[in-house]
């Protein structure tokens, strides 16, 4: 996400940190480029306006001027701007005293609307430990049904459906009086769309509304389609009250337009971003973070976030237990690997370290290289996995035939393996590794 203006902004700001002192043309010249990064990324004009505006009026003041490093400052500014612009802190949901808490999904057809309810309860059950219900309220759509009830199981909810014959706001007041009943302690309807805002979507959205009395009403908009997502946001906006937003597809946006211009124009904040297409790529939308990103600084919260809700306490201490006393395996490595995995595509992690992002350009990480790494050892013995160095040529030939890769292949993750137990005994001794020497493979 973001690629395509993260590249550019990036590399504006790197000309500006390399200066030792700043004109007044320097400034001009470098909101030139970020004028024309962020139309290219389909923010909105008037949004783009007032943001270079007011970050040039703070570059020219005493705040940058007087600082040692001009250009560090420049970059500070940037970046406390894009999280203001993005709606400064991140906003939550309102959860009620007395559950259920009712949730209305909102926005057109083809948004993305009922895989994000999917989403929505996933996150929370795995989260927040809620018990959640989502209710078929979109009769509109042909299989609409269907596909709730499918993602609702998948995450894990309780799935709320009477078909198509009723009315929706019928099927959603039915669904309120059943979570009720069941004492859930989330339910999340999914109402119908439209090809675009018009008077009856707004009638029925009213109703259901009116029926249901939601503490939220979420409105969910296709990251994708730019500028005229915020359109949309902006005419809901015009046409009822909703409370915030959730940016699907976001992954597929290299541009980002839509998440630097929603909040500014509709005065909504982006709740949730989906950023991948299984059930746990949705997180909250935190500016701070998401400007830090763009910036290439990294995001070493959300990548902690991430780290803790993948990894298990027991299955680390094991493991760190297992390094001190040097029996870390082949298998312990394959583990941690599927729990890296697990926490989302590799290149999107590496982008959260800071500097790492930068360093990587336009290098694509491939995750099939991990697909390569699991196929070898899943085809070596549980001897061989416990220790590498049985493994003669008559086995590395035999491995790279069960992988379907070369003997080369193979014998390179033993030489990197044995090189890691070599570093990893060297940490468990309180010494610092020989980073040099592990490189030239001594």
């Amino acid at each position: 996400m973001f690629d395509s203006l993260a590249e550019k902004l990036q590399g504006t700001l790197a000309g500006v940190r390399q200066r030792g002192a700043l004109t007044e043309e320097d400034i001009a010249r470098a909101m030139r480029e970020i004028r024309l990064a962020l139309l290219e990324a389909d923010v909105n004009f008037k949004v783009v306006k007032q943001f270079t505006a007011t970050v040039k009026e703070r570059c020219l003041g005493v705040e940058v001027q007087r600082q040692l490093n001009p250009g560090q400052q420049v970059v500070k500014i940037v970046n406390e701007e894009l999280t203001k612009l993005m709606g400064g802190s991140s906003a939550g949901l309102s959860f009620s005293p007395r559950p259920p808490t009712v949730i209305l999904m909102a926005g057109l057809q083809g948004s993305g609307k009922t895989t994000a309810c999917g989403k929505l309860a996933c996150h929370l059950r795995e989260e927040k430990n809620l018990d959640v219900a989502v209710a078929a309220c979109d009769l509109q759509r042909p299989a609409a049904v269907d596909q709730l009830v499918k993602v609702g199981s998948q995450a894990g909810a309780a799935v709320y459906e009477q078909g198509t014959s009723r009315s929706p706001v019928d099927v959603a007041e039915w669904a309120l009086g059943q979570a009720k009943a069941d004492r859930r302690d989330v339910l999340i309807l999914d109402t119908a769309g439209r090809l675009h805002v018009d008077e009856a979507l707004m009638t029925e959205l009213s109703e259901v509304k009116k029926r249901t009395k939601p503490h939220n009403v979420l409105l969910v908009v296709d990251a994708m389609t730019g500028q005229d997502a915020v359109n949309v946001a902006e005419a809901f906006a015009g046409a009822t009250a909703f409370d915030g937003v959730v940016l699907s597809k976001l992954d597929g946006d290299a541009r980002g337009g839509a998440a630097l211009s929603v909040k500014a124009l509709t005065g909504k904040p982006i709740l949730y971003a989906s950023t991948g297409e299984k059930l746990d790529a949705f997180e909250r939308f935190h500016p701070d973070r998401m400007a830090q990103r763009i910036l290439g600084m990294g995001d070493v919260m959300t990548l902690i976030e991430k780290a803790e809700s993948k990894m298990d306490e027991r299955q680390a201490t094991e493991l760190e237990r297992k390094i001190k006393k040097n029996q870390f395996t082949l298998d312990d490595f394959l583990d941690q690997m599927k729990q890296v995995r697990s926490m989302g595509p590799l290149q999107g992690l590496l982008k959260m370290i800071p500097g790492v992002g930068q360093q990587l350009g336009g290098l694509q990480v491939d995750d099939r290289e991990l697909d390569r790494l699991q196929a070898i050892i899943t085809s070596m013995t549980p001897q061989e996995r416990a220790n590498p160095k049985i493994i003669d040529g008559s086995r590395r030939r035999r491995i790279a035939r069960g992988s379907g890769t070369s003997v080369q292949a193979v014998s390179q993750l033993v030489k990197q393996f044995g090189q890691m137990q070599k570093m990893m005994r060297q940490l468990a001794k309180g010494k610092m590794p020989d980073l040099q020497g592990l490189a030239g493979g001594r």
